[in-house]
């Protein structure tokens, strides 16, 4: 898969875990050198978590800075998710030990960085090295949190779902409640509607 870049030591960033229920939305930004190449890189939800273990060691070494930022799901339900996956974007942007000229962001909603240019990329996971980076180390950082938070919550098997809206995590939500975890403005239980056809 060719991998495009648009300026020299750009900055790509992605998030993980917009549409789960419980836990943070994770962002991560990461500058790769020029040449880096890995046969294995792509979307994080395209690969085995096998090879997202395997990879995040490769960029964070090798990378040129790289940051991870996790966004709780009080400023989520303060701000909504939008806002709360470009805050964390921002977050992990600050983190960078180095200024990019730009910025690729997956997706296409984005809201300026200090006065650093950006585009939002459609998929961009999938077409862009630096994107596709960033959502390894995304994705890795937040299973890693959602499974240590599985141990003080175990019913509802986060470390398997890691919050995503299954239906044994809901059946979960159902029987025991909600956790400080839960994002509250999200509909944890939509209704059950029965069509008559």
């Amino acid at each position: 898969m060719d991998r495009y870049y648009t300026f020299f030591n750009e900055c790509g960033t992605d998030e993980a875990g917009r549409g789960c229920l419980a836990g943070p939305v994770t962002a991560a930004a990461v500058i790769l050198p020029e040449g880096f190449h890995s046969t294995i890189l792509n979307d994080s939800k395209l690969l085995s978590s096998k090879n997202r273990e395997l990879l995040k060691p490769i960029i964070e070494t090798q990378s040129l800075a790289y940051g991870v930022a996790h966004i709780y799901p009080v400023k989520i339900d303060e701000i909504n998710i939008l806002n709360a996956s470009i805050l964390a974007m921002h977050k992990a942007i600050d983190q960078l030990r180095q200024t990019p000229p730009h910025i690729v962001v997956d997706g296409n909603k984005f809201k300026p960085y200090k006065s650093i240019p950006h585009t939002c990329i459609v998929k961009g996971d999938s077409k862009y090295m630096n994107i596709a980076a960033a959502s390894i180390l995304a994705k890795t950082a937040r299973d890693a949190y959602m499974e240590r938070i599985h141990e003080e919550c175990p019913m509802y098997n986060w470390k398997q779902n890691k919050g995503y809206p299954t239906k044994e995590h809901r059946a979960a939500i159902r029987k025991y409640g909600i956790t400080k975890y839960h994002r509250k403005s999200f509909r944890l239980l939509p209704e059950q509607l029965t069509l008559d056809l």
